[in-house]
């Protein structure tokens, strides 16, 4: 009998080594099988023409109160002396809908809403010096259309964007036209930033109201993409109407499934882009390129492990701009369980440099008060 089950438990040995083993082949494989839904893309009708005059329709937005997830200041944090934004902010969220039965996200499903909901309160929150912060729900695609290069993906993906374009209407509609506004969005919400620079910012008297445009978690052809959002890249940290963009990964750094993205998704320009230069903004310099040591960065966001709270850590992370592209941050840093294959900071793109985005944000809105 003991022998058995000292056969039993090898045998249940080689088997955890052999899934292991797999993963680490296989990875792409089976994220893709994981997660690409199995169904076939479903035609939907667009949102009726006022569905954003209905403040359910907002994750976040003025008047809200303390339900708002984007008002949130990390326990113990004191805001110092930065004065009050006079801008508005609209921010796009990261894809929060994780399941495989729809190519996009309904809006009433539950999980996915909570899951918004905490992605704007550690994303969207360093842009609240303003209380004029908007973050609208949307029908995003599923996660697994960025595993994929089906027709489906782009579809689900246009689908998604058309509710982004009519949410920014409404943000617009309720802004003052002489109010300087700033644009954030994280991994599909900016994939959809780019594309609403694109269409509804570039060439236009918008343009001169944008203090900036945080494309982060995306990557950014500087050949296919950049020349088409309307703004130039971020050279210097107080210059105004420009871009950022940064994808973070901890050494040693394996980012080949943000390469094959990149170059499976075409640009702007409808070109592909695999082999372009990616554009890199550091938030630790303000500026495209470059290094900067932990002793820069003023605050990264480190949660709790139920993730309701976080506390503010300074001196915790460096930056540096990789060849290809990637913003490494040295050492892997324990910030929680969501890191993704390949020492990949995706999730924590934002929290990472916390402080240092807050900082950002009100020195180029110094810098376009300036000017106007």
């Amino acid at each position: 009998m003991a022998r058995k089950f000292l056969y039993f438990f090898a045998f249940l040995i080689v088997l955890v080594i052999a899934a292991l083993i797999a993963m680490r082949i296989w990875s792409t494989e089976l994220t893709k099988f994981a997660f690409v839904p199995r169904v076939a893309f479903e035609q939907q009708k667009p949102l009726a023409e006022k569905v954003y005059d209905d403040p359910a329709m907002w994750i976040a937005r003025p008047g809200k109160g303390p339900t708002d997830p984007a008002q949130w200041i990390p326990s113990g944090w004191k805001q110092g002396a930065a004065p009050q934004s006079r801008a508005a902010v609209f921010f796009i969220h990261p894809t929060s809908y994780l399941a495989r039965e729809h190519w996009n996200g309904p809006l009433d499903d539950h999980d996915s809403r909570q899951r918004a909901d905490l992605l704007v309160k550690a994303m969207a929150s360093p842009f609240n010096r303003s209380v004029d912060l908007w973050a609208p729900r949307y029908r995003q695609a599923t996660i697994g259309t960025f595993l994929t290069d089906g027709p489906a993906a782009q579809e689900a993906v246009a689908l998604a964007y058309g509710d982004i374009d009519k949410a920014f209407d409404y943000f617009l509609s309720s802004t003052p036209k002489d109010t300087p506004i700033i644009l954030a969005g994280h991994s599909q919400g900016a994939l959809q930033l780019m594309h609403l620079l694109k269409d509804r910012v570039a060439g236009t008297p918008l343009a001169k109201r944008v203090i900036a445009a945080y494309v982060i978690g995306w990557p950014v052809s500087t050949v296919h993409d950049l020349p088409f959002m309307g703004l130039p890249a971020c050279a210097t940290p107080t210059q105004a109407g420009c871009v950022m963009s940064w994808e973070s990964f901890a050494e040693p750094a394996d980012p080949s499934m943000v390469i094959e993205a990149y170059g499976r998704w075409p640009g702007l320009d409808g070109k592909p882009r695999a082999g372009t230069p990616i554009l890199c903004t550091n938030p630790l310099t303000g500026s495209v390129g470059g290094s900067a040591d932990a002793a820069a960065n003023h605050g990264t966001l480190v949660p709790n492990s139920e993730l309701t709270d976080g506390t503010i850590e300074p001196g915790k992370v460096p930056a540096r701009c990789a060849p290809d592209g990637m913003l490494l941050i040295g050492d892997p840093p324990d910030l929680g369980s969501f890191v993704l294959p390949g020492n990949n900071y995706h999730l924590y793109d934002i929290p990472l440099f916390w402080v240092n985005l807050r900082e950002d944000a009100a020195r180029r809105e110094a810098a376009w008060w300036q000017t106007h």
